[in-house]
């Protein structure tokens, strides 16, 4: 079966092509991505297929429905072609950000699941709305298909309530569905099965705190397979530091800005969507830029910031689930950065969690660099979320 994925973002599109025949992830036949981020310069269409070719196209414009169609069209008219024509794709799977507490696992889209998701948009504005236009482009494109949505937020249903329910008025929960709902869910539950493959384990039997660390990052802690708690919260602003958001602060900075210097929630919203985390410390948000230039004191005071609000998180999950087996790194930064992996690692040994340095420095995914005395085992893996979105789509 042909899956074509899609991945429409705030700032970029990802599309990939797969083929499906068993479990076990493989390369897509093709994938093309679109960069609308960089508003001084024209949007690239780039796609490539499994033969190592590659087709690039710089777009006349910024009509984001236009590139799209462009984009899916190289699957069929250009050098990277895969397929004869549209009639050869079997099905669409999509990444949603949010489904609210409604959507407890992939759903066939149809007129009430696309309403269900705008009505969402409130909680998941920067990415909602955009997985809402790549589902009604992708259903001019191929009407007849079947189209799933893959929440990112279905693997967490399985928290308690005690994690899920915030300390505030209980009809916020209630009337308004204020509540933890966790995001990266789609990553948190490959990571999750490809450590017990890995480690030849049942996962049913395991404590897992997974890391996702890239531009955006949370982490999942993982009891018989199923998501038990995160650090994400009703919206993906909550948690860790990252690269441009600021993760969790003390509410009270809000009501400042707003009660004594008159700041709107637009403004409010930018700054600590766009200009925090990483950024707002050092200037500068991707963790290979800032390890470059570490011995410029900004630099090196995100990177510390980063390492410690990390520590502390997994130290609390692996509190709140009981203990730890496993603690696995993926994403950009997690698969990427040994030095990132080492440094946290170090406060880490009173859970018993130790790392052999030279397997974590040359390490290639999916790999484990535990430690020779250490009681829990630590991974590097390739995290798989459009393969684990095809899975999905192909199941139903």
């Amino acid at each position: 079966m042909k899956i074509l994925v899609v991945n429409a973002g705030s700032s970029t599109h990802k599309l990939s092509l797969y083929s499906i025949e068993d479990d076990e992830p493989i390369e897509p036949q093709w994938n093309g991505s679109l960069d609308w981020g960089r508003e001084d310069e024209a949007p690239v269409l780039v796609a490539r297929n499994f033969r190592g070719a590659e087709y690039r196209q710089s777009l006349p414009s910024r009509d984001i429905d236009a590139g799209l169609k462009l984009l899916v069209e190289t699957l069929w008219k250009s050098s990277v072609q895969v397929l004869n024509g549209p009639e050869d794709v079997d099905r669409i799977g999509h990444r949603v950000v949010h489904g609210g507490s409604r959507f407890e696992s992939p759903t066939v889209i149809d007129a009430t699941v696309k309403e269900a998701i705008r009505k969402l948009i409130p909680l998941a504005p920067l990415h909602n709305p955009a997985n809402l236009r790549g589902i009604e482009l992708m259903g001019e494109i191929f009407p007849s298909l079947i189209q799933v949505a893959v929440f990112d937020t279905a693997f967490h249903v399985t928290m308690p309530e005690i994690i899920k329910t915030y300390p505030v008025p209980l009809d916020w929960k209630n009337s308004f569905e204020v509540q933890r709902y966790g995001f990266h869910g789609i990553s948190h539950h490959y990571c999750a099965e490809r450590a017990a493959k890995v480690m030849k384990r049942d996962l049913s039997t395991l404590k897992i705190i997974n890391c996702h660390l890239g531009n955006g990052c949370s982490l999942c802690g993982i009891l018989n397979g199923k998501s038990y708690d995160t650090t994400m919260g009703l919206t993906p602003l909550e948690g860790l530091m990252m690269g441009t958001r600021c993760g969790s602060i003390d509410p009270g900075i809000l009501l400042y800005f707003m009660r004594e210097k008159g700041w709107t929630v637009e403004k409010l919203d930018h700054s600590l969507n766009f200009d925090s985390g990483l950024k707002g410390i050092a200037g500068m948000s991707d963790m290979r830029e800032l390890m470059a230039k570490k011995s410029e004191t900004t630099a090196q005071l995100a990177i510390d910031m980063f390492v410690h609000r990390l520590q502390t998180a997994i130290g609390a999950l692996a509190i709140s689930l009981g203990g730890v087996d496993v603690l696995s790194f993926t994403a950009g930064i997690g698969e990427n950065s040994s030095e990132i992996r080492s440094r946290v690692c170090e406060k880490l040994g009173l859970f018993g969690l130790s790392i052999d340095e030279e397997k974590n420095r040359l390490c290639v995914p999916d790999a484990i660099i535990t430690g020779p005395s250490s009681r829990v085992e630590v991974l590097v893996l390739h995290t798989e979320e459009e393969w684990m979105i095809a899975q999905d789509t192909f199941r139903q």
